[in-house]
């Protein structure tokens, strides 16, 4: 009789237990996510990624390095004087290339759309690494939660063992009884070997966002109830259009192509070659002449000719991209209407199925089996029917922390597409 119902006490203390958690673990998560940040090598390859295109704008936005010529010009090849001839000069002359006005600005654009881009590029691998380390951290929650169950559960299938083989010893019942229970438990403690291999699994992973090695323990904390917070798609679609980097990276990329066209149409204007030259010349010997020195200053323009069309084929391949671009930011606001809408069904189904068993399906399910202990003990059902009972109200509390991993989890993947935390 007091076994009973001290096994009546603890369930009543397990379904108690079951509404209780912290909020610990937002803060916590929130550290793992930013150390994974601070470490994590495909981050710091992006941020090399960028230094190379910032050092690249000082490249193309100034002027090329000027040209000097060291030269004699008509020696005569008799006898390589220079005082034979009086055409024969040493020269000396500095060249300068200067492009059309605007066009390393133009280039600067260009690149300076490079560095942005990169760190959208940046910026969306920080939420891509959010979104899995919570998803991540969300599962080992619900795994580390089952063992506990499981292990609850075992706790109590040994004190049913152990009434039953009392019973058993005094033939009040069935041999088939106990089988039945010593079948259970070592079901269960197959259960949760499986279930520390996925704990350590799952660890693993998040430890290596980390670069921890095992010996670094992740902590969790109970998973906590489904909130009532409501979303709507066209709500979320504008945020991620808003800050979603991946989304601000095509923006950009279309922005890209916008200033390659302009730096395109540049071809079609001259770049200036600027020169001075000084020709110095020797007294004549056979006539002890005095010569005078020369100074040349010229401009070279070069003809922008478009051969066969190619600079106009750089105008259309910017236009090209710019169209591409364009299309490649709608066809994304597409596909995230279909994944945000998913993600939504779903959870609108789970807070729906979580109302449904917190409130009914498991307080019944554990009245449930408070009633089948109540009859077993006074041998009005068969203790198979206790069994049964304590099966369900497993399934359904595993069913109930499962749920709210779930819900986690879709919000974590929300908070991906959109690039914000709600």
């Amino acid at each position: 009789m007091k076994r009973f119902r001290y096994l009546i006490l603890s369930v009543i203390t397990a379904l108690t237990f079951i509404n209780s958690f912290s909020q610990n673990y937002k803060d916590y998560l929130e550290e793992l996510v930013e150390k994974s940040v601070k470490v994590s090598p495909a981050l710091k390859s992006l941020r090399f990624k960028q230094r190379v295109s910032k050092s690249k704008i000082a490249q193309v936005s100034n002027l090329p390095d000027p040209v000097l010529k060291l030269g004699l010009a008509n020696l005569p090849t008799n006898s390589f004087s220079l005082t034979q001839e009086p055409m024969t000069s040493k020269l000396i002359g500095l060249s300068q290339m200067i492009p059309f006005p605007g066009k390393l600005s133009a280039a600067k654009n260009v690149q300076a759309k490079e560095v942005k881009l990169n760190q959208q590029e940046i910026e969306d691998k920080a939420n891509e690494i959010r979104r899995d380390i919570s998803n991540l951290y969300f599962d080992l929650s619900y795994t580390r939660e089952a063992i506990k169950i499981s292990e609850k559960n075992i706790e109590l299938l040994k004190a049913l063992s152990e009434v039953t083989k009392a019973k058993y010893s005094v033939n009040k019942a069935s041999q088939q009884n106990v089988i039945k229970v010593e079948v259970e438990l070592t079901r269960l403690k197959d259960n949760i070997e499986k279930l520390f291999g996925l704990e350590n699994e799952i660890e693993t992973a998040i430890q290596s966002f980390l670069l921890a090695d095992n010996q670094y323990k992740i902590k969790t904390d109970i998973l906590p109830e489904v909130d009532s917070t409501s979303y709507s798609l066209d709500q979320l679609i504008k945020l991620s259009e808003k800050h979603r980097p991946f989304l601000k990276g095509i923006k950009i990329s279309e922005e890209k192509a916008v200033a390659i066209k302009d730096l395109a149409r540049y071809e079609f204007y001259p770049d200036f070659n600027f020169s001075i030259q000084y020709n110095q010349r020797e007294k004549i010997g056979s006539a002890n002449t005095d010569l005078n020195d020369f100074l040349s200053i010229a401009v070279g323009i070069n003809l922008p000719i478009n051969y066969g069309g190619k600079k106009t084929a750089k105008v259309e391949e910017a236009l090209g991209l710019q169209n591409m671009y364009a299309e490649q930011y709608q066809a994304s606001v597409q596909f995230l209407h279909k994944v945000i809408g998913k993600s939504l069904a779903k959870i609108n189904q789970l807070k729906k199925r979580e109302k449904l068993i917190s409130s009914g399906l498991f307080p019944q399910a554990g009245q449930s089996f408070k009633s089948a202990l109540s009859s077993y003990q006074v041998n009005e059902i068969d203790f198979l029917n206790v069994i049964e009972a304590q099966s369900q109200l497993f399934k359904v509390e595993l069913d109930l922390f499962k749920i709210r991993a779930e819900y986690l989890k879709e919000i974590s993947n929300i908070e991906f597409y959109t690039g914000i935390k709600l």
